[in-house]
């Protein structure tokens, strides 16, 4: 039994019916999702719907076929905003119905890894002008998830690293565990963040600690991450027992759901009406141009290429500053 499914089981005594396992496309044959998606009751009305990456061989790597799944999603919800309109056209809130998505939980099916990063093989074979389509999807996409009407929670029990950390910074909210590990390293690989993470991490900690875990790409654990606000919960056992008692990361990943469905539901325990008015009060404008102009600068070095070609050879990039 999935992950998923078991969290869903264990909050309702239910199990609610997942989305269709396979995308249908026009042409060619189908191919396996890499998004699992279940819609769970949410309280009073709605669902909470619940968006696995589920993308084992690459370690849940952002590929084109990931981003295409997840991007269809977000435009999904993004157009449930139907709600919105009429509660903007100053409807009465008798007059309003609140049947669509009311929180989103964004988790990994994948033992060890929430999700990787770019997918670097892929992006290795990529053209010059590949390459920026695919990074104004990703942008697009991450911008349009941290902009819907709806809190969305990322439950990260393992590792999210570069564009797997911006994936969870486009999220309203983020639940580790103390064992989570979470980094930018994109210094160390010749290029900067890409998609919205340098500023949505400025926003969150500050310039100073923003800066401190760009330049030196380090990585943090569940605890350090929590005191310095990247993280809004802390789930499950402590680091010492999870280390001395060879806690698997299957349980891990439970602690995550199970935290991000209890957040997700003392959510949707309010009136639903108010979610949206209250997301829009909070919002604040962060300008995604000036990082998108800096990422042109590196997308052209030689450093690099070099750090990809690194990467495919499995060894250490050299880099010359070029």
């Amino acid at each position: 039994m999935s992950l998923v499914r078991s969290a869903a089981i264990n909050a309702y005594s239910t199990e609610a019916q997942p989305d269709e396992a396979i995308e249908k496309t026009p042409k060619g044959p189908k191919k396996p999702a890499l998004l699992n998606i279940l819609d769970i009751p949410a309280p009073h009305t709605g669902q909470i719907k619940v968006i696995t990456l589920n993308s084992p061989h690459n370690k849940n790597a952002i590929s084109r076929q990931l981003l295409g799944e997840l991007r269809k999603q977000v435009a999904r919800r993004h157009h449930e905003k139907e709600s919105e309109r009429r509660f903007s056209e100053g409807k009465r809130e008798q007059d309003i119905t609140w049947t669509s998505t009311r929180a989103i939980v964004i988790a990994s099916e994948v033992d060890g890894v929430f999700c990787a990063g770019a997918d670097l093989k892929e992006r290795k074979d990529m053209t010059e002008n590949e390459t920026h389509t695919f990074l104004r999807q990703l942008r697009g996409t991450f911008d349009i998830l941290a902009q819907l009407y709806v809190p969305t929670i990322s439950a990260i029990s393992s590792v999210a690293l570069g564009g797997g950390l911006e994936l969870a910074l486009a999220t309203t909210f983020r639940v580790f565990t103390p064992a989570t590990v979470v980094g930018l390293p994109e210094t160390r690989l010749g290029i900067i963040p890409g998609a919205g993470g340098g500023p949505r991490l400025r926003a969150l900690l500050g310039r100073t600690r923003a800066l401190d875990l760009i330049l030196t790409g380090r990585r943090i654990k569940g605890d350090e991450a929590f005191r310095l606000g990247l993280c809004d919960r802390l789930c499950g056992p402590s680091l010492e027992d999870i280390q001395s008692k060879s806690i698997g990361d299957d349980v891990l990943r439970q602690s995550v759901m199970d935290g991000a469905l209890e957040m997700a539901r003392e959510i949707c325990e309010g009136g639903p009406a108010t979610t949206y008015p209250v997301i829009k009060m909070m919002a604040t404008s962060t300008p995604q141009s000036r990082e998108a102009a800096a990422y042109d600068e590196v997308l052209k070095t030689q450093d690099r290429d070099e750090a990809l070609r690194a990467f495919a050879e499995k060894r250490k990039p050299v880099f010359q500053g070029r």
